[in-house]
């Protein structure tokens, strides 16, 4: 067997095939050549056949058990669909025009029942049904064009209801043959051959979608939003173009844009996964796919499913991305029921597929003991089964399992390419020599009936002492954060003896060798660091709230003692002391008398601040802030301050001890924040050597991150984001308000009282008081000048949002999920999205800065440009600006200019990435090479909008200058025009070379004959000093990537003629006359030159008949 090509990782799904359906199709005899499947349809509960016969077999899914037969006497079954909200009805269309209602009746197990018919389509070929959403209602189509509508009633409701006024109406009748329908929330889509229509059912209201028509089959669906954020949003619908195109509509039939597949369909399909033969992937790339899409379907989770005679594509429209597209051969029909597929082909077989992903597809793969079909899958795509999260659904025991069952003799290849597969499972900082599980060599173990794994271990073997390394190595990373034990075994009030022989059971358990499904691999040092910190927080910020708040039971104190050493231990029998009880009581009223002591200052300091004459007057409001900033300082400022106050204004006795404890696990936290970085460290330099993109971004962060140190080399204090003591809404409202005045003040004015706190740490102090969405747009302002308060800010809304679900599925590492997760909060704040981005930014780097538009404009593009590289930056704007229709795209990137300098900051950058080198468009002296305009440029679209954008006179020439010092030729012309240096642009085309350059709708033309001498001159110049540099061409023969034949030369002749073209033959040679030009004309040359004087000829006197007849008839009429 030859070696296995690897999947490209952005493809991780598949079409799979479990189930074979031809002994179905052998029980109700429809193998034969005499009856055939016609039409298929498919629901929760039904998988509904028609045949050639007039017969319509309704088989049940669970089981593949037929359950009933229809039959019609008015031809072969030619369309059938079931009801989507009442499985208890199902329509049907036969060969001559009839289309009959049944109503199965099963729940009161009664015959079926023919409650409607309609003959409003005899004689026509039926070509589409559509059941309403809500009601007991069928549309039709046939290929006349006409549209109805049939009313089915129900004799659930009684005799009565069964009666329907006018059952079948006319709705409209289209140009054309109706290629397919779609109903959703009272409104009908119809797709024709030329064009497609929505139709306001209840309104009576019809209109186009878009205004270009179509010629041929192609399908219309609606693409329903009602999942996660989207709930509650108006669906969108999508309508099949030419050239593999399709349009993206609104509810209302407005076009939104235009999805093109042409170009992402030149990937290799992916193969079709079956038990009847081995898939087999081709990776040569195909060349670009013009394809029909007859008929549109939605999909499984948000996809688009279309198909030919030959092939099936599943197209994720949100990012217009093809998911896959697999070659399937004679197919004629698909009916889907969430991610089921099931395909009526040319000699009436069917085919039962699934979408799902790989990982899943092996899984069940496994579970039928399909062994080589399983290890080919995992060997394809193997960038998908390594990842962690595959370990969910194909543990690594599996694969060992799938390993053991294939044949060392037929199979010795896929066993080895297996092999390699399985390696690459093992973590990075595995201490086993091999790197991968040795449980088929070490341990013996059979599977039961039931799929339980029964393993009998082999003590003492070379497993045993892999795995007791592995947890040796956990255990020493443990080790260093011992002292955090005491917290968490304090915090339980009752201490049982036997707790710590339980323990050495737990921690035995733990070098178990071998236990399912759990791996025994140890947890990240990064995730148990969090724990424990977690842990260690959350005990001294309920003791804080127990000191403070004082509603305890006083049986809970457990009396403190120390050592000479300082260090206290909390003793567990030790009870509150009569002296403990008075103090603690008296701190009562302190406790009180503070909390009123700061809401006093702080409405003092809001009455202040509402005079104008204060709020205006920056000293005059800096004193106001100062002065009720000691306050706060005082009741709510960090620990180590609260405690010297408290410190100081305590008696001696037993309140010292309690502080002095406080302070203890204050210093224990800190001590275990700074042992906690050395892991967090080594991993973000394993980071950086996998991925330099990230480690640049780090670096950058690093940078930030080290100047919010103080002078002294200590590190700055934590964020704090969680209000020490419990503040009344009314209180913190006017403590925020206040909190972000003053630190907008600090930031944007230099502070010159030293008592006054920074910018940065007041963030970090009292950031749990702050408006958030202020702080973020005071960054955003002044980010260039204090970079520090941007990554306060930042490691500030990480920390507040590190419990969301969301950061789980970041975690995970899948783009797509994450960004899904995102979508689902909806409606979003901007703080809390941006540090989720911010996360996805840290795990993905560019792909998902790119995806970063959807966000827009709750996330701008200020926000990623303080997140990202620039290279992505450019890459996120080029893409934001591209979502918009070209005609609101100039208009859209001019809202983004704030402030205006920016557009010279986007301007640079996108002339510095992805751009030609300056030797291919810049000769050593700084002008023009030839041709060099023809160099592609990476954001060329973003550049020639930049360049259009209105900006006054200054701006203009900067611009200018910038394009000419970068090579940028197209936009120096255009700025030139603009700024009225013409003779610039002229000596620019000379230099270039390129006579498209005068001639094109945006070239740039001579409107003088001052100008055509200048120009004919300057190309008299050109051509003589460029005849070396277009022989031998730039870097020798590098314009592959140009145009070899980018536009005629600009020659004193070819100006010449077209001068003539404009102003006449002998006006032009009389220019070059005087401008001392001696041309030889090339006969071709003067023979248009002739016929130029002969068609000059003959317009005059063309012209002058016609006034002579003018002129007599006006006298003719005047007599």
């Amino acid at each position: 067997m030859p070696l296995i090509p690897v999947v490209p990782e952005n493809h991780s799904h598949v079409l799979a095939e479990f189930d074979c359906l031809d002994p179905l199709l052998s029980a109700l005899r429809l193998d034969s050549g005499r009856l055939k499947c016609t039409c298929l349809a498919v629901s929760r509960k039904w998988l509904a056949l028609g045949t050639s016969a007039g017969g319509l077999h309704l088989i049940q899914k669970e089981g593949w058990k037929q359950r009933l037969i229809l039959t019609h006497k008015e031809g072969s079954i030619t369309q059938v669909a079931c009801c989507p909200h009442d499985e208890d009805f199902i329509a049907v269309a036969t060969s001559q025009g009839l289309v009959v209602v049944w109503e199965l009746q099963l729940e009161r197990r009664g015959r079926p029942e023919r409650v409607s018919v309609s003959w409003e389509h005899r004689g026509q070929a039926i070509t589409a049904l559509c059941w309403d959403t809500s009601a007991l209602r069928v549309f039709v189509g046939d290929t006349g064009g006409k549209v109805s509508f049939l009313r089915a009633g129900s004799s659930k409701l009684g005799k009565g209801s069964a009666f329907v006024i006018f059952p079948v109406q006319t709705v409209t009748t289209v140009d054309s043959r109706v290629v397919q329908l779609g109903y959703q929330d009272g409104r009908l889509l119809v797709s024709s051959l030329s064009r497609c229509y929505l139709c306001d059912t209840e309104r009576e209201k019809f209109w186009r979608v878009g205004n270009k028509e179509r010629d041929g089959e192609y399908g219309a669906c609606f693409f329903p939003q009602n999942r996660g954020l989207l709930v509650g949003q108006p669906p969108l619908l999508y309508s099949a173009r030419p050239g593999s195109r399709i349009w993206e509509a609104s509810f209302n039939g407005e076009v939104l844009s235009t999805h093109q597949f042409k170009q992402p369909l030149a990937c290799p399909p992916l193969p079709l996964i079956t038990y009847k033969d081995e898939p087999h992937y081709n990776p040569v790339q195909k060349s670009p796919q013009s394809i029909a899409f007859p008929k549109l379907l939605y999909f499984g989770d948000q996809n688009l499913l279309t198909w030919t005679d030959s092939a099936i594509y599943v197209f994720t429209p949100q990012n217009g991305q093809v998911l896959l597209w697999t070659e399937v051969k004679d197919l004629v029909d698909i009916a889907v029921y969430r991610n089921e597929l099931f395909c009526l082909h040319g000699s009436g077989r069917l085919s039962h597929l699934s979408l799902l992903s790989a990982e899943r597809c092996v899984e069940r793969l496994l579970r039928r003991e399909s062994w080589p079909l399983a290890a080919v899958v995992c060997c394809m795509f193997q960038h998908t089964i390594t990842t962690s999260r595959a370990r969910k659904s194909i543990p690594i025991d599996r694969l060992e399992h799938l390993r053991s069952q294939l044949s060392s003799i037929t199979h010795l290849e896929l066993t080895g390419q297996l092999e390699e597969v399985i390696t690459k499972l093992e973590p990075l900082d595995s201490a086993s020599s091999s790197r991968r599980s040795s449980i088929s060599s070490h341990e013996s173990f059979n599977v039961l009936d039931c799929g339980i794994y029964r393993v009998i271990s082999r003590r003492g073997s070379q497993s045993d002492e892999e795995t007791s390394s592995l947890i040796n190595q956990s255990m020493s990373e443990e080790e260093r954060l011992k002292e955090f034990s005491f917290v968490q075994e304090d915090d339980q009030v009752d201490h049982d003896p036997q707790s710590s022989e339980r323990m050495e059971a737990e921690r035995s358990e733990q070098g178990l060798q071998f236990h399912l499904p759990l791996s025994f691999r140890p947890k990240p040092p990064r995730i148990a660091l969090q724990a424990v910190k977690d842990s260690v927080s959350s005990f001294v910020k309920k003791t804080t709230e127990k000191i403070n708040t004082l509603q305890m039971n006083s049986e809970l104190w457990q009396r403190p003692e120390f050592r000479e050493g300082g260090q206290a231990e909390m003793l567990a029998t030790a009870p509150y002391s009569e002296e403990m009880d008075n103090e603690v009581y008296d701190e009562m009223p302190n406790t009180e008398a503070s909390m009123q002591e700061l809401r006093s200052a702080t409405e003092r300091a809001i009455a202040q601040i509402q005079d104008p004459l204060v709020l205006l007057d920056p000293v005059c409001l800096r004193e106001t802030l100062l002065e009720w900033l000691a306050v706060l300082e005082r009741i709510l400022g960090p620990e180590e301050h609260g405690s010297a106050a408290a410190g100081d204004s305590n008696m001696d006795g037993p309140g010292e001890e309690r502080w002095d404890y406080l302070n203890a696990c204050s210093e224990q936290q800190e001590e275990s924040s700074f042992s906690s970085r050395e892991p967090t460290e080594s991993i973000t330099e394993e980071k950086r050597k996998e991925s330099p993109e990230l480690g640049e971004k780090e670096d950058q962060c690093d940078s930030t991150e080290k100047e919010p140190k103080v002078s002294d080399g200590s590190p700055p204090d934590p964020v704090r984001v969680v209000s020490p003591k419990p503040l009344p809404s009314d209180l913190l409202s006017n403590l925020t308000q206040l909190a972000t005045l003053y630190i907008e003040l600090s930031c944007f004015r230099n502070q010159e009282n030293e008592q006054a706190l920074g910018c940065t740490t007041f963030l970090r102090s009292y950031f749990f008081l702050l408006d958030q969405e202020r702080v973020r747009r005071m960054c955003l302002l002044c980010y260039q000048e204090q970079p520090e308060v941007q990554s306060s800010f930042t490691e500030a809304m990480l920390d507040l949002t590190q419990s969301s679900k969301v950061v789980e599925v970041i975690q995970r590492g899948d783009l797509l999920r994450s960004l899904r997760s995102l979508r689902e909060l909806q409606p979003w704040s901007a703080p809390p999205l941006l540090a989720h981005l911010h996360r996805l930014y840290e795990k993905h780097g560019e792909a998902a800065v790119r995806s970063f538009t959807q966000f827009y404009p709750t996330i701008t593009p200020a926000d990623v440009m303080t997140m990202a590289q620039q290279s992505h930056f450019l890459a996120y704007l080029d893409n934001l600006v591209q979502s918009q229709t070209e005609e609101d795209r100039l208009s859209f990137l001019q809202s983004l200019l704030e402030p205006e300098s920016l557009r010279q900051d986007w301007l640079e950058l996108a002339l510095t990435h992805d751009a030609p080198q300056h030797s291919d468009t810049l000769t050593s002296d700084g002008q023009p090479r030839w041709h060099s305009h023809c160099f592609s440029w990476g954001y060329g679209r973003l550049l020639s909008l930049l360049i259009r954008l209105p900006a006054d006179l200054s701006s203009k020439q900067k611009m200018t200058e910038t394009c000419r010092s970068h090579g940028y030729w197209t936009g120096y012309i255009y700025l030139c025009c603009e700024l009225q240096h013409r003779t610039e642009a002229f000596s620019t085309i000379c230099q270039l070379d390129d006579f498209s350059l005068l001639e094109e709708a945006d070239g740039v033309a001579p409107q003088t004959l001052e100008e055509w001498k200048l120009l004919i001159q300057l190309s008299q110049r050109c051509s003589s000093e460029g005849v070396s540099e277009q022989v031998t061409g730039v870097n020798g023969s590098s314009w592959s990537n140009g145009s070899a034949d980018c536009g005629r030369k600009i020659s004193p002749e070819n100006l010449t003629l077209m001068l003539a073209r404009t102003a006449g033959p002998d006006r032009a040679m009389a220019v070059l006359e005087e401008c001392g030009v001696q041309l030889v004309l090339s006969p071709h040359s003067k023979l248009v030159c002739e016929l130029l004087r002969v068609t000059e000829k003959r317009q005059r006197a063309m012209i002058q008949t016609m006034l002579e007849r003018c002129d007599r008839f006006l006298w003719s009429q005047h007599a």
